[in-house]
């Protein structure tokens, strides 16, 4: 029997029986892996001329540059490109209410912080272990 549901990170999951299988992403990267404009893009449902766009107004996104310009985004600017979608489209933000914000509580925004997006993945997978160590039992 195979059913829908959600992960702690809001992220589609499919359990077989009681054993979770776990989609990475849309992009079929793990969490930890850096992703290219058109992968970002995809993940968040954006156009990739809207993270250009972004990345002039929000000075905090700064993907890193390979050959020829090619961008990768690390998980962390994933998670701020994330917060950044939220403030604009669902909560109302104007660019510059959220430049504001961010200029603001850089330092206490947790979805921000690079190791919590990596501890929180870590400890999930950890509590998954367990899990799995105590239905084995």
């Amino acid at each position: 029997m195979v059913t829908d549901s959600l992960d702690l990170f809001g992220e589609g999951a499919e359990s077989v029986g009681e054993q979770p299988m776990v989609r990475k992403s849309r992009t079929g990267k793990s969490a930890s892996a850096y992703r290219t404009i058109s992968e970002a893009a995809t993940e968040l449902e954006l156009e990739t001329h809207v993270l250009r766009f972004w990345e002039t107004k929000f000075k905090q996104l700064s993907p890193i540059r390979r050959n020829g310009g090619r961008r990768f985004y690390r998980p962390q600017e994933i998670a701020l490109l994330r917060r950044i979608k939220s403030m604009l489209h669902e909560e109302g933000y104007t660019i510059k209410g959220v430049q504001t914000y961010l200029k603001k509580n850089r330092t206490k925004d947790d979805a921000l912080k690079p190791e919590t997006v990596i501890t929180g993945r870590k400890m999930v997978e950890e509590l998954r272990e367990i899990r799995n160590l105590l239905t084995a039992v």
